[in-house]
């Protein structure tokens, strides 16, 4: 999940990184302190931050290049079409149905809560940790360290998200006191139950529970806390609908079906004779978003649908069209089997 940065200063570290002594290597096996965009790093989280360069030179000297985490993160020069029905087919199934109903039997204390103080619906905080990491069975065991060091100075493609995250992954550690070996989480950075990225730990995770410790990898409590918070922040509103099934005409699709923020209004959305499966009201804040597949026969076909700000705040946690459409039907099933 991609965040910017609440430290102005850390915009400026996404064009740089280490210091003389780091001893990791990077992808060419030269150390990383002969790299100047290392030292450059360095340098520039020491004047936003604060963090003492030894510091952060001890924590980096312990990371290691990951091949497996450039490797799966780098897109497949032929990516195979993108197909809505396959996606939903993987991310909406019987079993993470059934098992997205028995996790919110087992923590319906924790959702109820939840939802009484953000609002956010408890299948839909449920969907969103079963589709990210299947109620906690998938939450990766890549070494977090290694992979931001890779994709931040050996990933050239998304090299300024990742330096950003590197920074604030060592803010966090040092801020939680945290051991950064221990961290472990998917080949893409993320964290725990929800796959938080760390900026998002640090502006969103909640320790819900209680126990004096924030514990996105085991505390389900703090799981579900921190989903909904994070959903709040991004603008969820309680009790409106997240998205309705639409009929358009290609036109309109192509005018509206673009970005992740609700910037029109229904009325003029409706104008274009786009036509939805229940009502909003005029003024309603809407976007737009389009699912292209394929039929039970295989023929190409293109499912719309209207969003609200909650569709929205789900496209800040993820850009993804296909991602928050599965949350949504995921939830959907989940609250039709409590």
């Amino acid at each position: 999940m991609k965040r910017r940065s609440a430290l102005g200063g850390l915009a400026a570290l996404a064009l740089a990184g280490a210091a003389p002594r780091v001893l990791a290597q990077s992808a060419d096996g030269r150390p990383y302190p002969e790299r100047p965009e290392m030292i450059e790093f360095l340098d520039g989280l020491e004047a936003a931050t604060g963090v003492p360069r030894a510091w952060a030179e001890r924590v980096l000297a312990q990371g290691r290049y990951s091949a497996t985490a450039e490797r799966l993160t780098t897109p497949s020069e032929t990516p195979p079409p993108r197909d809505w029905r396959e996606y939903r087919a993987r991310n909406v199934d019987a079993r993470r149905i059934e098992e997205g109903i028995a996790f919110a039997r087992a923590h319906r204390r924790w959702l109820a809560q939840a939802e009484q103080r953000f609002g956010v619906p408890p299948a839909l905080i449920v969907a969103i940790i079963g589709i990210e990491s299947f109620y906690g069975r998938n939450t990766g065991n890549f070494r977090t360290l290694d992979v931001l060091l890779t994709l931040a100075f050996d990933y050239t493609r998304r090299a300024p998200l990742y330096r950003e995250q590197l920074a604030e992954f060592l803010l966090l550690v040092r801020e939680q006191q945290l051991d950064p070996l221990a961290l472990r989480g998917s080949f893409a950075g993320a964290i725990g139950l929800p796959q938080f990225l760390p900026a998002s730990i640090r502006r969103y995770a909640l320790d819900f529970d209680g126990d004096g410790r924030v514990d996105l990898a085991t505390s389900r409590a703090d799981a579900i806390g921190s989903v909904a918070n994070y959903l709040a922040a991004q603008g969820w509103q309680r009790g409106l609908p997240i998205a309705l099934p639409a009929q358009s005409d290609g036109g309109a699709a192509e005018s509206y079906a673009r970005g992740i923020t609700a910037a029109w209004r229904w009325q003029e959305v409706a104008a274009r004779d786009v036509r939805i499966a229940g009502e909003l009201a005029p003024a309603t804040e809407v976007l737009m978003i389009d699912l292209p597949g394929t039929d039970a026969a295989g023929n190409a076909v293109v499912e719309y649908r209207v969003g609200t700000v909650n569709l929205a705040a789900l496209l800040h946690y993820n850009r993804s069209y296909f991602y928050a459409a599965a949350v949504t039907d995921l939830a959907g099933a989940i609250a039709r089997g409590l």
